[in-house]
């Protein structure tokens, strides 16, 4: 019986530090954009461009384990926000956004809240750009709200269901109970001992930007909060793309598919060509030498899939 309360007692102690250390990482960075209430949750995004933007506003949704970071650091914010207003949002659980445990965060969920959110933003008919999980959530917000999407532009998408070990290997923090003990106690410093080989297999076979690991705020990532949003959006991956498949065909809107030739973590012939074919009136850009992270790889080439959607 003193074992286990010293083992209670050990537990304990290191989930405290663990929640004091997120909290830590939180204060050290400062929130780059503003909060917006929508649909019960506070909502963290960038908003930026020009006075008198030429052509229709820009909704950026990032992928798993992600940030609006990304996006700003891959310099794509920048180049966009020089011709139309450019919304990043943190999607729920990731960076500075709740994700209440009031619902069950599918993708369609997500994409009811982005929905909420262009209301509340006043943005009318928007290009929507998903990378990777994001292009999950822009294909259900296209697909249940259509009247406030004006395109799509998915970049690294998975759309297809499918084997995906990544998804299996990073769910267990999403199992109650189990997964509260995993993200407080071994989940943050497995997470910071797996980060970099992981961030190199997403860049991959091109090198990790000297300005994504200047300026993403990798220790946000390893808070449990943020370590649930990301072991929850990996259990939901596979059943979110099986019923998201089944409609796929249903989308009739301006779409660019953008793909990296040399993609590691998902496939480009199986998602993203398949997807152009099952959508001819779509464009596809397959990106040679680059992988996951598209946007920084060419981040003028993701720029201008945005404008030919809707020239200005």
């Amino acid at each position: 019986m003193s074992r286990l309360l010293m083992l209670a007692a050990a537990a304990g102690g290191f989930a405290l530090a663990t929640h004091q250390a997120a909290r830590g990482a939180e204060r050290a960075r400062a929130s780059p954009g503003r909060f917006i209430a929508v649909d019960g949750v506070r909502l963290h995004i960038l908003d930026r461009g020009p006075p008198a933007p030429d052509g229709p506003p820009v909704v950026l949704l990032h992928g798993n384990g992600s940030m609006v970071e990304d996006f700003d650091s891959s310099g794509l914010i920048d180049l966009l926000a020089r011709h139309r207003r450019v919304v990043a949002i943190d999607r729920p659980g990731f960076g500075r956004t709740d994700r209440p445990r009031d619902r069950d965060w599918t993708p369609e969920a997500q994409a009811a809240l982005v929905a909420a959110a262009i209301d509340r933003l006043g943005l009318v008919r928007p290009i929507v750009l998903g990378h990777s999980f994001g292009a999950m959530v822009a294909v259900a917000l296209a697909l249940d709200h259509a009247s406030k999407v004006g395109g799509l532009v998915l970049a690294g998408g998975y759309y297809f269901p499918g084997l995906r070990a990544d998804a299996l290997f990073f769910s267990p923090p999403a199992i109650p109970g189990i997964g509260e003990v995993i993200r407080y106690t071994y989940g943050p410093p497995l997470g910071r001992a797996m980060a970099k080989p992981l961030i190199r297999r997403m860049f991959a076979p091109l090198p990790v930007p000297r300005r994504f690991k200047r300026d993403f705020p990798l220790p946000l990532t390893l808070r449990p909060w943020q370590i649930r949003a990301m072991a929850e959006d990996s259990a939901a991956m596979v059943p979110g793309a099986a019923r998201l498949a089944a409609r796929l065909g249903r989308l009739h809107l301006p779409l660019a598919i953008l793909a990296g030739e040399e993609d590691r973590i998902v496939s480009p012939e199986r998602q993203a060509r398949r997807l152009h074919g099952l959508l001819p009136g779509s464009r596809l850009v397959v990106l040679p030498g680059a992988g996951h992270m598209i946007h920084h790889a060419s981040p003028a080439v993701v720029e201008e899939a945005v404008l030919a959607l809707s020239p200005g």
